[in-house]
């Protein structure tokens, strides 16, 4: 499976979104010292009314915005940044999380982590991260997170990870993301080749809320079965990330006979499907096949043990950081490439799962 980088949406062909004008911009336009904007800005005494109308005059032509990244500048590159995310137990998430914090620690940055709620007020959330200097990180797994991404000032510093996208549509910011849609048709795929007549799929929440065949490892569910020449029943699952949202959907399935392979959109998922099929009497791999994705570190100590998805969510998050360090340091450049490869096996095939 690849991974993908995305600069961000462009505001003309082949031109990259406009930076924010730090301090170091508005002296070089107003032909002074990056300390004399800063005295203009505090207000000081000592700057000559000549020098103090030519830097406010800068400071409007850049649209140059006070605020606690721009007092920070005027020191040197403000090294921190905050990550904002709505979980930190899920592995996507805690996995993905661990890779900036690794990156951060061996560049020299800070690292903060706000956790998102649907209570919280969004704007203001991300205006108190923002005001802490630095750039901000999101994880945009999910609505909440795809939801804070875009209402991301255009001025701050912002990188993220997102769910892939649809195809021929970037997202808002620079991003990278994972092609686990790909991943999925691989799965579908190899349990198909094991001899299963159809396949049914429960499916984790969807990034943009929309139905839950729409998201990316549902969509390469689908096609899988469509190349196969194969109707794709209607999937499960949608409402929920954890144990139980799989069981609920699980108990459903192991009611079915004719049900008889199970990938499901993340291990947590598939944890709880295996026991509802436990509840059921129907044994894995006998008579059911059930795929996981994401390799959580649990997968393999489970009885049977979970064929699973690799996914390489460390090095999505350190490419992340990556994107945003380029936009806090001026002569930092990030390897960039279309395609940027991950760490992604085909199915773990420990045997115990494939019927």
């Amino acid at each position: 499976m690849t991974g993908h980088t995305s600069p961000g949406r462009h505001s003309g062909p082949g031109q990259e979104p406009r930076k924010a004008a730090s301090i170091r911009d508005v002296a070089q336009a107003a032909g002074v010292s990056y300390q004399t904007v800063s005295r203009v800005i505090n207000g000081h005494p000592n700057v000559r009314e000549e020098t103090r109308k030519r830097v406010e005059a800068a400071i409007a032509t850049l649209g140059f915005r006070r605020n606690a990244t721009a007092f920070a500048l005027a020191g040197g590159v403000t090294r921190s940044v905050t990550v904002l995310t709505s979980n930190t137990t899920l592995h996507g998430y805690a996995a993905t999380l661990q890779g900036p914090e690794e990156a951060a620690r061996a560049a020299g940055y800070s690292l903060g982590v706000k956790v998102v709620t649907p209570e919280d007020d969004l704007d203001r959330t991300i205006s108190s991260a923002a005001a802490e200097g630095g750039g901000l990180m999101v994880i945009g797994f999910d609505r909440l997170g795809a939801s804070a991404l875009r209402r991301v000032p255009a001025d701050v510093p912002c990188a993220a990870v997102v769910e892939a996208p649809p195809h021929g549509r970037t997202p808002p910011r620079p991003a990278v993301w994972a092609d686990d849609r790909e991943a999925a048709r691989t799965a579908t795929a190899y349990l198909l080749e094991l001899g299963h007549r159809t396949v049914h799929h429960v499916a984790i929440p969807t990034s943009d809320g929309t139905r839950r065949s729409a998201g990316p490892r549902a969509q390469g569910w689908r096609n899988a079965l469509e190349q196969a020449g194969i109707t794709p029943p209607e999937p499960h699952g949608g409402k929920g990330w954890n144990a139980q949202a799989g069981y609920d959907e699980g108990r459903k399935l192991a009611d079915t006979p004719d049900v008889t392979a199970i990938p499901c959109g993340n291990d947590d998922l598939a944890l709880g499907v295996l026991r509802a099929l436990h509840h059921a009497g129907r044994s894995v791999p006998e008579d059911v096949s059930v795929i996981g994705f994401d390799d959580a570190p649990h997968s393999g100590f489970l009885t049977p043990s979970l064929t699973t998805v690799r996914m390489d969510f460390q090095g999505l998050g350190r490419d992340a950081f990556g994107l945003l360090r380029s936009r806090l340091e001026n002569d930092f450049q990030h390897p960039r490439s279309d395609i940027r490869r991950h760490r992604a096996d085909h199915p773990r095939k420990l045997g115990a799962t494939d019927a």
